[in-house]
């Protein structure tokens, strides 16, 4: 997925311009997925601080190469169909954040009402075209809500996806988390310096973990947003991979040694054993060597209930 989220750029982006921001563990991995991006491009933060720190870290390294250029924060692991409707989106995105120096997000229609998602909540007066003023962010909602958000049709699926000149959003960061502009300075003063590294760790070990939605785009007062018309899907949950499998004429996902009778709309995976579904509908149904997961598709958030579960009772093995 990180591959086919920089294929994604092509055209658009020089690889030479890509930035991923990683960790120790994963670095040496994603330089073997991406041999295209020079390595010195591929950075790996001490510590996870959650995607304010992130994107902070990834401003003042490309400030450092060009202060006036437009960023493009993507999630590598997002599963997006069309290429070509979505360099259209990012490019239309690009011009305006750049004339605008607004921070401009991408927003989603909702296919479903959806509880692994956040929300936001737009003005439908177009500022240009496929531009809209901000209104509110929600946070993931529960069912009933969700189901407010989309009756209402002026929610949007937040995708994650940002678009901004550098300046805008390091002046957002001084305005809303100073401590974390503050950090970001500092770092930026020992670029290309012997002391990058150390200067990395020690402001990266103060910094609070902290979202760049919650601590920037939720407070400011110059965020847009733009309609994404192609397919998107952030594949976080057993509900989100049905969505993206292929069906049978009964609406069933299946893998592995399922037989199923009077069985619609559900992901059946078991490749392991042999597994058996009568007169049910809905279900995510896992069936693995060593444990058995039964839910419905509208409480496919709910499993995570489970691993906090297994952690609580230091039943790592199943995690």
């Amino acid at each position: 997925m990180i591959q086919d989220t920089v294929k994604r750029l092509k055209g658009l982006v020089k690889n030479e311009n890509i930035l991923v921001i990683t960790n120790k563990i994963q670095k040496l991995r994603v330089k073997e997925q991406l041999p295209q991006i020079p390595e010195e491009n591929i950075i790996d933060e001490p510590f996870g601080k959650n995607t304010a720190a992130c994107i902070g870290l990834a401003s003042v390294l490309i400030k450092k190469k060009n202060p006036e250029a437009v960023s493009i924060i993507l999630p590598s692991d997002h599963l997006i169909k069309d290429d070509n409707l979505f360099r259209e989106c990012l490019h239309s995105a690009a011009t305006f954040a750049y004339d605008s120096k607004g921070l401009v997000t991408i927003g989603i229609t909702p296919t479903r009402p959806e509880t692994g998602y956040g929300y936001i909540q737009f003005d439908d007066k177009e500022i240009q075209k496929n531009i809209y003023k901000v209104l509110t962010f929600a946070e993931k909602p529960n069912l009933s809500t969700a189901r407010r958000f989309i009756e209402s049709g002026d929610f949007l699926w937040n995708a994650g996806i940002f678009i901004w000149r550098i300046d805008s959003i390091l002046n957002e960061m001084k305005k809303y988390l100073p401590e974390h502009f503050d950090g970001m300075t500092r770092i930026e003063s020992c670029i290309e310096t012997p002391d990058f590294e150390k200067e990395l760790v020690n402001v990266y070990g103060q910094l609070k973990s902290i979202s760049i939605d919650y601590g920037v785009m939720e407070k400011s007062d110059c965020v847009y947003l733009t309609k994404g018309d192609f397919y998107w899907n952030d594949v976080g949950n057993w509900e989100a991979v049905y969505e993206i499998s292929d069906k049978n004429e009964d609406g069933n996902a299946i893998i592995g040694d399922v037989y199923a009778v009077n069985t619609f709309g559900s992901y059946i995976f078991s490749p392991k054993k042999f597994t058996a579904t009568i007169g049910v509908a809905n279900l995510i149904v896992i069936d693995t060597n060593d444990s058995l997961l039964i839910c419905h598709r509208d409480n496919a958030q709910d499993v995570r209930q489970i691993v906090d579960y297994l952690k609580m009772n230091k039943r790592t093995d199943l995690i």
